[in-house]
């Protein structure tokens, strides 16, 4: 059973609030609370895109399986991209199987802990049949069924991200990641008019102790799909008041897009330069820029006549 605190930042951090679990003051190194909040810290400064703020808060020294885990979880995300992140996938892999053993240092959450950082990493460098494998199809932990929802939807198989949601409604309680996972499952599937994430993320920024641009985020796209484009665009605004990110921006430049004003049209062109200027690996950069070129490639196939000349 967590301590009150420890709830309060496991909450924090399942809503995306992550700036408000890097300020918090950690815990006496001997209290029972401290390496999972540690840990939490660790995990949302690389959500943060600082994963070198991650690796000076987890001791060097450390042999707790899920101190190490975050570290290298926080070394793959500062080398992805490049040949170096390969060393950081090995150490993930090693730490899978050591836990397997019982000469490990750390508890069963730390295990669940470490199978769900190998799992993200794996899935973040395209590896899905392992990180589906690490994470395991019949867990009981919350966290990794969240991760296996996230890697079937990526993949276009809502089918099978709600068979792992329906599965864990067996065991797991009334939990906020729970709905928290029928909300992401509701906002790809677009069930009932996304009635259900809609609800999910307005309540949740009805909270008074909760400050998460994420969630501003996640209701700001819930109101695109929704024909909400002026709520989408005053929610996407205000998150990138708070924090600013290249999914808050694309979606800020699309609700900017599909507002039916000139002004909208005009801020959009000017956002999306913006966005392929400071985001040039967006995956809707990158999709523009390849069906862009599909249709140069077209194009050079075919000459265009002249103009028939008319005859006097």
């Amino acid at each position: 059973m967590d301590s009150s605190e420890l709830y309060h930042v496991k909450q924090q951090f399942v809503l995306g609030a992550y700036k408000t679990v890097v300020d918090l003051t950690l815990p006496d190194s001997n209290s029972p609370d401290f390496i999972s909040t540690l840990i939490y810290q660790a995990r949302s400064h690389i959500a943060l895109n600082n994963p070198k703020a991650a690796l000076q808060l987890v001791p060097a020294d450390s042999e707790n399986v899920a101190l190490k885990a975050v570290a290298a979880l926080a070394k793959f995300v500062t080398a992805e991209g490049t040949t170096d992140n390969e060393a950081s996938l090995e150490e993930l892999r090693d730490l899978s199987v050591e836990i397997e053993g019982d000469d490990v240092e750390g508890t069963d959450r730390d295990k669940a802990t470490v199978r769900v950082l190998a799992g993200t990493a794996f899935a973040r460098a395209g590896e899905l049949e392992e990180a589906l494998e690490t994470l395991g199809a019949d867990t009981e932990d919350l966290e990794a069924v969240a991760v296996i929802a996230q890697i079937y939807l990526s993949i276009n198989r809502p089918d099978l991200a709600k068979k792992a949601y329906e599965r864990s409604k067996r065991w797991a309680e009334d939990d906020l990641l729970l709905q928290l996972i029928e909300s992401i499952i509701g906002l790809v599937t677009g069930k009932d008019e996304y009635h259900n994430p809609n609800t999910f993320y307005t309540e949740q920024l009805g909270n008074p102790s909760l400050s998460s641009p994420h969630v501003l985020t996640a209701r700001g796209v819930t109101r695109i799909l929704r024909n909400e484009f002026p709520e989408a665009q005053s929610d996407l605004e205000e998150s990138l008041g708070q924090h600013k990110d290249a999914e808050t921006f694309a979606a800020f430049a699309v609700a900017s897009g599909l507002n039916s004003t000139k002004k909208g049209e005009t801020d959009a062109n000017e956002l999306w330069t913006r966005l392929t200027s400071e985001y040039p690996n967006h995956p809707s950069v990158a999709d523009v820029a390849r069906k862009s070129a599909l249709f140069d490639e077209a194009m050079a196939k075919y000459s265009v006549p002249p103009l028939a000349a008319i005859a006097a």
